[in-house]
């Protein structure tokens, strides 16, 4: 095994499709430009945008590929994904890069968190191929019933841009280690590291048609969603769009669909958690990835007896965040950087803009490096500080509606009944977190709380071996672990009649 060599230049990189095995220039003629979220340069005018004519050939080679790769011997498929998965770390480097380019996000980052996570849902689902049982049950007048686990067909993803190597592994490996083949839509924002994989996919030798890649906006996104021969898709991204991609899927073929959508996270600090703990991971939770996740924790919920000393805790810490910036991504000191393009960048500073008039303003709210808040004629990149606003009404936009930036919300709470009752009150249910030192009351806060993932002082906690997904506008159904691969599959009775056999056999005795 060897790593792909990295380019040279900055500006020498793959910008095509990958369909069918290959790079291939899009039919369509539109492309699309990648500013640098650092400095607002151009990085590329010339990726390829996948239009009717690409797709039908993405989704018709995926659809060729299909039996052959569902026939193949699970073990096989085992060794080609744990090849890939080699490959994505022997690659760090050229993957981080890729999206130091795209998106400003530090080096750091992608080799220590997201790399290997990337690697490990690769191995972890790789172990999943041989390991897709079915059920039998008692013969019951005459008839034994057995139910298979079989692969849907040719699947699709629409992914975000705020983390494109993790996406391309929670979709793509369950996926493939099922027997299905995919078709995987980057988001127009990030699409560099999502189309250097196609090279990985080749040095694999995953079989050609098993694993396609394209690039474009939401019209791409849409061909997909109602594309007829097209048996699932999963998409990742915001509120509006999965209910678009809802109806598409619906009204095509009625395909199958996973939604991981938005969210707006409480964490609840009750007076007996260790501060210092609770602190940390509030900051973490908001600060990470420079906010633009959906299980950050962007409502806080705190113990009005111990309010102001929370409250200066997490100012304190927030402002020691900004070491951590930097405007060179590749620089081991960097580990939070700017937001991923000017337009994310104008909706966050848009939402701290209306929160001061809605709430009290206790840290940031500004934008680093002396650029222009509203980004007009600004070369300076798209940092902003991590923000904190205390006391917010319930009806404020920054207290119902997601951000998606480094923008946390802080409320006090006198009652246990009172803060669940707050923190249920959203359209939302992804996440939520408790901070306590008592177990009785941390479990019967955490059966309480109406989101798909409740974490114990701690939050925004993912992990791949157990299941990921939202409850109410959060999203459909639920990535990674035994759950995840499983909703690749569809299942299959057979019924066996044993009376029919016993009398083929009764008579042929007869003969003799």
């Amino acid at each position: 095994m060897g790593s792909v060599t990295p380019p040279a230049e900055a500006g020498d990189f793959e910008t095509r499709l990958f369909i069918n095995g290959k790079f291939v220039e899009a039919k369509s003629t539109n492309r699309i430009s990648i500013y640098s979220a650092n400095d607002n340069s151009l990085v590329s005018s010339d990726v390829h945008v996948a239009g009717q004519a690409d797709v039908d050939d993405a989704v018709a080679a995926a659809r060729a590929a299909f039996s052959s790769w569902a026939s193949t011997p699970p073990i096989q498929r085992c060794k080609l994904l744990l090849h890939l998965a080699d490959l994505i770390e022997e690659n760090a480097e050229e993957l981080g890069r890729l999206e130091a380019l795209c998106s400003g996000k530090p080096m750091s980052q992608t080799r220590q968190f997201e790399v290997p996570l990337a690697a490990n849902v690769f191995r972890y689902y790789a172990g999943w191929c041989d390991k897709l049982e079915g059920e039998s049950w008692p013969a019951d007048n005459g008839f034994m019933k057995v139910v298979r686990r079989e692969p849907l067909g040719v699947c699709a993803a629409v992914n975000a841009f705020n983390g494109p190597l993790v996406m391309i592994a929670f979709k793509g490996a369950p996926c493939l280690a099922a027997g299905n083949t995919m078709v995987m839509k980057s988001s127009e924002k990030t699409p560099l590291s999502t189309i250097f994989f196609g090279k990985l996919l080749q040095q694999a030798q995953i079989p050609p048609g098993v694993f396609n890649l394209l690039s474009g906006a939401g019209e791409t996104g849409a061909l997909l969603a109602s594309h007829t021969d097209v048996d699932k898709i999963s998409f990742t991204g915001s509120v509006n769009t999965g209910k678009k991609i809802a109806v598409a899927a619906a009204s095509s073929n009625l395909k199958r669909v996973t939604l991981e959508l938005g969210g707006k996270s409480p964490s609840i600090v009750f007076p007996d958690a260790n501060l210092d703990v609770a602190t940390q991971w509030c900051v973490q939770g908001i600060v990470g990835n420079s906010g633009q996740a959906c299980i950050a924790s962007s409502r806080v919920y705190v113990h009005k007896d111990i309010k102001e000393t929370f409250v200066q805790c997490l100012k304190t810490a927030f402002e020691q965040t900004h070491a951590a910036f930097g405007k060179d991504p590749h620089s081991d000191s960097t580990h939070i950087g700017p937001l991923v393009d000017k337009s994310q960048f104008e909706k966050v500073a848009q939402y701290v803009e209306a929160g001061k008039a809605e709430a009290t303003l206790i840290t940031g709210g500004e934008a680093l490096y002396d650029q222009d808040m509203s980004l007009t004629d600004s070369p300076k990149g798209c940092w902003m500080t991590p923000t904190i606003f205390l006391d917010p009404g319930p009806d404020a936009k920054i207290y119902r509606e997601e951000i998606f930036g480094p923008v946390v919300v802080v409320s006090d709470f006198s009652s246990e009944e009172d803060v669940v009752n707050r923190a249920n009150a959203t359209t939302f249910g992804l996440s939520g977190a408790v901070f306590t030192q008592d177990v009785n009351r941390a479990m019967r806060v955490a059966s309480q709380i109406t989101s798909g993932t409740v974490c114990v002082n701690c939050c925004t906690m993912v992990d791949y071996t157990v299941p990921f997904g939202g409850l109410k506008q959060s999203g459909w159904g639920r990535e990674l672990g035994k759950a995840g691969i499983q909703a690749y599959t569809e299942l299959k009775t057979i019924f066996i009649k044993y009376d029919l056999l016993n009398l083929v056999l009764g008579n042929a005795l007869l003969t003799i």
